[in-house]
Formats: C-alpha cells, sequence, structure tokens
C-alpha cells in the first residue's frame, strides 16, 4: 500500500468515526429529547385529569347548591304552616256553634272571614288537606287513633270520622289526620 493510500484509508477512518460519533450522539440526544416529550406528555395528562375532575366537582356543587336552594323555596312556609294549624281548628270550632242573636251572628261571620283568609293564604303556599273521611285508611297520611268494627257501611281499613284534619305542604305531611278506622 502507498503512503497516498494510507493517508486515505486514514482521513476515510476518521471521517468515518466522526460520522459515527456524530449519528450516536444525534440518537443519545433524540432519546433524551423523547424522554422529555414522555415527562411532559404524563405531566399533561395528569394537570388535565385533576382539571376535569375540579370541573365536574364545581358542577356537582353548584348542582346540589341550586336543588338546596329550590328545596328551601317549596317548603319556606313549613314551618309557620305548622304554627297556624292549631289556629284554623280553633276557628273551625268556632263556625261549629250554633249562634241564635244577630250579634253572635256577626261575630261568626268575622270568624269565617278570617278562617277564609287563612284557607286562601294556605292554598296559594301549597298547602293542603289531606281528604279522609270515606277513603282507605293510608298510614303515611293518617293516623288511627281508634277503630271500630267493619260493616256494609264501612268495610275494613275505611276511615269512619275524622277527629282532627291532616294537611300536607307539597308532598310533606306537615300533620297527619287523625282518624276513627273500621276494621
Amino acid at each position: 500500500m502507498s503512503e497516498n493510500e494510507k493517508k486515505t484509508e486514514e482521513i476515510i477512518d476518521e471521517a468515518t468515526d466522526e460520522v459515527v460519533e456524530e449519528a450516536t450522539a444525534d440518537v443519545v440526544e433524540e432519546e433524551v429529547v423523547k424522554s422529555e416529550v414522555e415527562v411532559l406528555q404524563e405531566k399533561l395528562d395528569e394537570m388535565e385529569d385533576k382539571f376535569l375532575r375540579a370541573s365536574a366537582e364545581i358542577a356537582n356543587i353548584t348542582t346540589r347548591n341550586r336543588n338546596e336552594r329550590e328545596q328551601l323555596q317549596k317548603y319556606r312556609s313549613q314551618d309557620l304552616a305548622k304554627k297556624l294549624l292549631t289556629s284554623v281548628d280553633n276557628l273551625e270550632r268556632a263556625m261549629a256553634i250554633e249562634v241564635h242573636d244577630e250579634q253572635a251572628a256577626s261575630l261568626k261571620k268575622g270568624v269565617e272571614m278570617v278562617l277564609e283568609s287563612l284557607r286562601n293564604a294556605f292554598k296559594e303556599e301549597g298547602i293542603e288537606e289531606i281528604p279522609a273521611k270515606g277513603q282507605t285508611f293510608d298510614p303515611t297520611l293518617h293516623q288511627a287513633v281508634q277503630t271500630i268494627p267493619a260493616s256494609d257501611e264501612f268495610p275494613a281499613d275505611t276511615i269512619v270520622e275524622v277527629l282532627q284534619k291532616g294537611y300536607k305542604l307539597h308532598d310533606r305531611i306537615l300533620r297527619p289526620t287523625m282518624v276513627i278506622v273500621s276494621q
């Protein structure tokens, strides 16, 4: 081998070594970049998951809050109605009294007007009387305080008499109806 061929071969070897080193460095650098991209992608996925969970929690809180406000609005008059029920009972008892003179009739007319205005206020708020007499006994609506034997007129589990009216506000029972039931 001549001197020129040796030099050419050395130059080719050096060039080949440089190309191999550069290619190896590029591959290592590419792996490092790929590894960094994967780490960043994992962090992005984790943050996206946290964001979605937080968004879902906020939506749940908003829905729960809205439902609670609706319930409060729907049943806002419950406590007042419970307090007024005894007054309505007393006014109804006053209406049941027989009057014989004009002054008593006038007083009874006033009581009747007050009772009617209370009933209208109850109706506007969604408070209604629970139907009872002649109905089938329902322990969720009625409270049996006495039983009598069943007859042709009143079959078993029929409400014979109402002792105290019951009321409900929308779907909530304010006071069950006190009844006598046939058995």
